[in-house]
């Protein structure tokens, strides 16, 4: 993923300035690169409860600990450190508390692995004396959501007001979810419509291979990956499989009317969010905001609305993968590989397109509902959905092996698939594996759970 274009203050006219933000994302083979985010839940070791904010072994204490020692440089709202930035990447919090590093756009998926353990190591350094720790896991798998901590951001104060409004597990998704996600640069607007449509089609089978969330409150919850079935009740107006990408016509056009559509939650301005929530943007930029009567929006505005939808695959200047849960460090690498292996080489891009392209709306819509509660095990055309996930995993280590990306030692990327190998050989999703481990060896003690999973 490269840099997108910083927004500005321009001020939005028409509907083509917007159309024409998206284009800008559009970049040379030469200059695509890769982003890795991955989100951590923060816990004290003595007690394994949820990190606070503020404190002597908090998220504060983390944040402060990382600009002492490695260089991270603060950025504060309201007086207190709510995130760190350093040569192209961020650590955020998102609304409980979740540690979260978005990496730098990088070349190479070596590039991305030793980012990974890079940012691990000084995690580590700086909570061990804190006696804090980090867990890999899709959803909180002991804490209650009255237990969680609510960071101090604005944006997630206008959220937390509005989610119930819209659904029953939005403050869940805020608190008690982490996932891990890619986010990949495209050609011009015809090589984002298929990229936005295979990615889309297949994003169920990586929410099955990384599946990794059977836990609530301490017991069996039912789904393999809790966190993709939490999305189902967050928010209709901004969550789901968007059937109209796979429609004729679909392009940035299109995806500026869709977000033009869904309601706005707040606006920027002087350092405090103002609460827009439910609001329509389109009548902000014709200058009938009732918070802001008169005014038009900026650029800004446009790029922070556009943060604010959450559907399995997310257009920004460059499209997320968004279906996967948190995992241990092998998997934090595995996923941007998939995702490479298949939409960054020619011949796997097309192999894969073949693959999806007669599915029905109803095939997508089956595969959103069940492979939260079955993963691997989810039938569909016929065959379990692990058989479909070699097929593509198939594809992905060949798009790999195209590009010849060598380490050190003359590996290629592929190396970087072999976990995934793994789970389709065994047809055991990671959730299928944890709840085992936890109902069997670890004979549902929690702390003997977090000593496993955390990193």
């Amino acid at each position: 993923m490269s840099a997108p274009p910083q927004a500005d203050g321009a001020l939005i006219t028409d509907r083509q300035q917007l159309v024409e933000w998206f284009v800008s994302g559009s970049k040379p083979r030469e200059d695509w690169r890769i982003g890795t985010e991955h989100e951590k839940f923060v816990f004290t070791r003595q007690d394994l409860r949820p990190a606070p904010y503020e404190g002597k072994a908090s998220i504060r204490s983390i944040l402060e600990g990382l600009a002492v020692r490695f260089g991270w440089t603060p950025v504060e709202e309201d007086g207190r450190p709510i995130a760190l930035s350093k040569k192209g990447c961020s650590i955020t919090l998102e609304p409980g508390g979740q540690f979260e590093l978005s990496g730098a756009p990088l070349r190479n998926l070596h590039e991305t692995c030793a980012e990974v353990n890079g940012h691990l190591a000084e995690v580590k350094e700086v909570c061990d004396p804190l006696g804090m720790g980090m867990l890999g896991l899709g959803f909180a798998p002991t804490w209650t959501r009255e237990e969680m901590p609510w960071m101090p951001k604005g944006r997630y104060d206008v959220m937390r007001r509005y989610m119930p409004t819209r659904g029953k597990l939005g403050l869940d998704m805020m608190l008690r979810t982490c996932t891990v996600q890619t986010n990949l640069d495209y050609l011009d607007e015809a090589d984002m419509v298929r990229k936005f449509r295979v990615s889309l089609a297949l994003q169920p089978i990586a929410t099955a291979l990384f599946a990794n969330s059977p836990l609530t409150e301490g017991k069996p919850n039912g789904f393999k990956s809790y966190r993709s079935h939490v999305w189902t009740d967050t928010d209709p107006d901004r969550c789901g499989i968007l059937p109209f990408v796979f429609e004729d016509g679909f392009g940035f056009e299109r995806w500026v009317d869709y977000l033009l559509d869904v309601p706005m939650y707040f606006i920027h301005r002087s350092g405090e969010y103002l609460d827009a929530a439910g609001l329509s943007f389109r009548d902000f930029m014709e200058g009938r905001l009732p918070i802001l009567p008169g005014e038009q929006p900026l650029m800004s505005d446009w790029a922070d609305h556009v943060t604010t939808v959450f559907p399995e695959v997310r257009l920004k200047t460059y499209l997320e993968m968004r279906g996967a849960d948190g995992g241990p460090w092998r998997r934090l690498c595995a996923l941007p590989a998939f995702w490479v292996g298949l939409l960054y080489d020619a011949s796997a891009l097309d192999a894969a397109e073949a693959l999806v392209q007669d599915w029905t709306a109803e095939d997508h819509a089956r595969l959103r509902q069940e492979v939260p509660r079955l993963a691997l095990d989810t039938p569909f055309r016929g065959r379990p959905l692990n058989a479909l996930a070699g097929e593509v995993l198939g594809i992905a280590s060949e798009g790999l092996k195209n590009r010849r990306q060598l380490n050190d030692e003359g590996m290629d990327e592929r190396l970087f698939l072999e976990v995934l190998r793994e789970i389709v050989a065994s047809g055991r999703s990671p959730a299928d594996v944890l709840l085992e481990d936890f109902l069997g060896p670890l004979g549902g003690d929690t702390r003997k759970l977090f000593e496993r999973y955390q990193y």
